[in-house]
């Protein structure tokens, strides 16, 4: 069938690729798959979270305009077991939730950091009983 069957990998553009990378690693724990150079000269960086398949790929493009992140054009989202955990992590990098978190009566809840760049991560807790966001 001529369809689209899996959703392999998501890029973003950045403008320093190794602060990012240690960000994306450190942070919030990811793993780096590999990373290579592109026939078009772009510097790539292929991570994945620990229980997800499909890869986030950083970009470093020299040459190209800086990358400018619009406000609320685009983010990442991945689920931590608790906001409140992931909050007193943040603390011992210095950093802290750009917002939130909102949680509701059931447990579930969301906040979001900035990562470099500008990009925005949101970060989604379950509520109990593991349902819904």
């Amino acid at each position: 069938m001529s369809i689209a069957r899996k959703l392999l990998h998501t890029r973003y553009r950045v403008n320093d690729l190794e602060r990012t990378i240690k960000f994306y690693r450190e942070v919030l724990g990811l793993q780096e798959i590999r990373r290579h150079k592109s026939p078009r000269g772009s510097e790539l960086v292929f991570l994945k979270a620990p229980e997800s398949e499909e890869l986030i790929e950083i970009c470093f493009f020299p040459g190209s305009e800086p990358v400018k992140v619009q406000s609320d054009l685009t983010h990442l989202a991945f689920e931590v077991d608790s906001l409140e955990d992931f909050r007193k992590h943040l603390a011992m990098f210095g950093l802290k939730f750009s917002e939130g978190p909102h949680v509701k009566p059931d447990g579930s809840g969301f906040a979001f950091i900035d990562a470099p760049e500008g990009y925005e991560i949101e970060l989604m807790q379950k509520g109990q009983g593991g349902g819904e966001y």
